[in-house]
């Protein structure tokens, strides 16, 4: 993306799905219901940003930061974690509403 968005950006239900979005700033962004299936989400700061609800299906999260984002609604299936920081206090609260595998 040319002119990636930036920290406390307002993108409630976006839509950006297949974005090329690697290494953005989305600190304390709003993302309710935002689509992000299938993006380039490697590497972004999610810090405090609200995702409740968002579609991060199939999305390359690797090394994303999600410290005190809320994801609690968020659709994370098929989604690359690997070396996502999200804290286990955080995973403990929202695990029961965020859906890792499609059921």
């Amino acid at each position: 993306m040319k002119n990636p968005p930036t920290k406390k950006a307002n993108l409630r239900e976006a839509d950006l799905a297949g974005a090329d979005l690697e290494h953005a700033n989305l600190k304390g962004a709003k993302l309710y219901g935002a689509s992000l299936e299938g993006a380039d989400l490697e590497a972004v700061d999610f810090r405090g940003a609200f995702l409740f609800g968002a579609d991060l299906r199939r999305a390359d999260l690797k090394g994303a930061d999600f410290r005190g984002a809320d994801l609690r609604g968020a659709s994370l299936i098929e989604a690359d974690l690997t070396g996502a920081f999200v804290s286990l206090k955080q995973f403990e609260k929202i695990k029961k509403s965020v859906n890792l595998f499609g059921t």
